[in-house]
């Protein structure tokens, strides 16, 4: 475990210096373990493909945090996705674990090793049995949107499409 929070903490420094330098025309490397590609920034996008760790790709815009980005082996894979899952150096999957894309956005938001090691330091009787279990739950994109429009929450479709 603390082998692959290193992986990850090394990951998002890379990928943060790299975030705030991404430019048009730009080359990339997919650094997580896979990501969709959207046809737009907004929440309910349509999928347009996926791309897996070490994918080469150039950067066709920038809006934001987000890029839109065209695969080197397939010119027709192309689309939007947040920065953070690319880094400007080539990544070479490991054998062992490597980072999803939402333990990059987890660690994003400070939960790192020192977090962790701080909970199992003051909270180790504490159960997580039930925390894994509500990540194992899987929404779709349309139950999820039917949700958002019935209690009137933006859908955060506002953004290009």
């Amino acid at each position: 475990m603390k082998r692959a929070l290193f992986v990850l903490i090394l990951i998002l420094f890379t990928v943060g210096f790299a975030a705030a330098q991404i430019k048009t025309g730009d080359t990339l490397y997919v650094s997580v373990k896979s990501v969709e590609l959207k046809s737009g920034t907004g929440l309910f996008t349509s999928s347009k493909g996926n791309l897996v760790l070490g994918d080469q790709v150039t950067v066709t815009q920038v809006n934001g945090n987000n890029v839109e980005v065209k695969s080197a082996k397939d010119s027709g894979v192309t689309g939007w996705t947040s920065s953070s899952n690319f880094s400007t150096r080539q990544v070479v999957a490991a054998a062992s674990s490597t980072a999803t894309a939402k333990e990059v956005a987890l660690a994003g938001k400070g939960f790192n090793q020192e977090v962790e090691q701080s909970y199992k330091d003051h909270q180790s009787n504490l159960n997580f049995d039930d925390v894994d279990k509500i990540e194992s739950i899987n929404i779709s994109d349309a139950e999820l949107k039917k949700f958002m429009e019935e209690g009137r929450l933006k859908t955060g479709n506002d953004s290009k499409k």
